[in-house]
């Protein structure tokens, strides 16, 4: 069993004892610790309230229950939104001027997992610095439950996904009646989650002509992993093909993530997700934008073509907006199919990146493989190796440094090596005991043969530290 105590929240399998997996003892733990803090930042005669919504996940009920139980035997005042999404969330926690939020997913994890996604104020993930306050409060049991008079109140919202779709197409960005005249046919596969509400409701307010649903029964049953990779969108891509529909649409669970899928079958590209919205957004809006370490250098070459700068940040969603603010980008994200947009928040939103890929594509008025194709052409090679309790990160880390310290490199989220047209990421998951390398080049080959190359460079390290043992 596994249990993952982060500055950003609390992730873990469901099952098991208490400390060793995401226990229901966990639950309250963390959640109490997590109230305890919001409590410890508001005006004293402020009435605490939080905001609450899931994915579609099995375990999602019972640990909303003892999330929102917890909450209330703190005094605070809960807002459940039921089947919800993680951006429709975040947003939700502004408009009702919430001290903050908790969104119950595992994000791609698989179905045994789920976690405890924690916002402040402002709708946006806790800092590390807020996220470390809560871990100490976890750690120590400091908190104290409120006397039978003072129990919070539970109220019930289930438009909330509705009101967010109705900001979206608030939007002027978003051009309805240019995907409305484009007659589109989509697929969709929201892998039984809450996408599957969602996605189906924005395309037909978008005027979609055509909606294929496929694994959008908000059951929590994933049919595939959920992560939206290539991989694992073959039934989708199939779908695709068989309804001759223009393309293919594919959310994670908590709807944060967005994949597509071109009307041959073939994958846009998660990396392209984010570089299609910029392009669209960078062609209405002059500014700079922002993405992780680990993302494709397209951002990069499309922003300098319009005028602005490209900054990266350490992975994570919210380095990436702290940096968006820093820099004044007008859009930014995640190379993983995030897309953050400043004007409507400061959170990834896959409806959001829905809306504007379709505006773009509806005004292009050719083919999502043909607008696939005017980007330039980068490969990136995710690869992964499992931790297990001897392997020393850091001292790999360090080594792998050392080993091309006459290469430029960059430290501040693992360590980043350039190379003449190429360049390798590996880095410690926030999320899975794991390391991530990642390798990108032109070549789909040279970037495989880079990041198998760090990967052997990492074996002979493991290797080494298990043989001085």
């Amino acid at each position: 069993m596994t249990l993952i105590k982060s500055i950003s929240g609390i992730r873990g399998t469901v099952g098991g004892k208490p400390g060793d997996s995401l226990s229901p003892v966990d639950i309250v733990r963390y959640t109490a610790a997590y109230g305890s803090w919001l409590l410890s930042r508001r005006p004293s005669k402020e009435k605490c309230k939080v905001v609450i919504g899931r994915d579609a996940r099995i375990s999602g009920e019972m640990v909303q229950n003892i999330v929102a139980g917890t909450l209330k035997g703190l005094g605070i005042d809960v807002i459940y939104l039921g089947l919800s999404t993680t951006p429709t969330v975040e947003m939700a926690v502004t408009s009702y001027r919430a001290g903050g939020g908790i969104i119950i997913t595992a994000s791609h994890n698989p179905k045994q997992w789920n976690a405890l996604k924690l916002l402040n104020e402002k709708g946006e993930f806790i800092s590390a610095s807020d996220g470390e306050m809560v871990l100490d409060i976890a750690e120590k049991e400091s908190f104290s439950f409120a006397e039978v008079g003072s129990i919070g109140k539970y109220t019930a919202d289930s438009g909330a996904i509705a009101k967010h779709i109705e900001k979206i197409l608030s939007l002027d960005l978003v051009d309805v009646k240019a995907i409305r005249n484009r007659r589109f046919k989509i697929a969709v596969d929201a892998v039984n989650s809450t996408g599957g509400i969602a996605v189906p409701m924005l395309l037909k307010e978008l005027g979609v002509q055509e909606v294929f649903e496929l694994y959008c029964e908000p059951n929590g049953d994933f049919p595939h992993n959920p992560e939206p990779l290539p991989e694992h969108l073959r039934d989708l891509s199939k779908e695709v093909v068989k309804r001759n529909a223009h393309l293919g649409i594919a959310v994670d669970p908590d709807v944060d993530r967005l994949a597509l899928v071109c009307e041959d079958g073939e994958m846009f590209g998660e990396e392209y997700t984010l570089v299609a919205v910029a392009d669209y957004v960078l062609k209405h809006r002059k500014g700079n934008t922002v993405s992780n370490l680990s993302s494709t250098r397209a951002l990069r070459d499309i922003t300098e073509k319009a005028g602005g700068e490209y900054f990266a940040s350490a992975v994570g969603e919210v380095n990436v907006v702290e940096a968006m603010k820093t820099h004044n980008a007008v859009i930014g994200g995640e190379g993983n199919g995030g897309v953050i947009l400043p004007e409507l928040h400061y959170g990834r939103d896959a409806l959001a990146g829905i809306a504007l890929f379709l505006s773009h594509l509806a005004r292009f008025g050719k083919s999502c493989s043909m607008l696939r194709a005017s980007y330039p052409d980068y490969f990136i090679s995710k690869n992964k190796i499992e931790l297990t309790p001897e392997i020393n990160v850091d001292e790999i880390l360090s080594g792998i440094h050392n080993k091309y310290r006459k290469q430029p490199v960059n430290t501040i989220d693992g360590v980043k090596i350039e190379f003449e047209g190429e360049w390798v990421h590996l880095r410690k998951s926030n999320t899975e005991p794991i390391i991530r390398i990642y390798a990108e080049s032109r070549s789909e080959t040279t970037a495989e043969n880079l990041a198998e190359k760090i990967i052997l460079d990492i074996k002979d390290m493991i290797g080494m530290m298990k043989n001085s043992k």
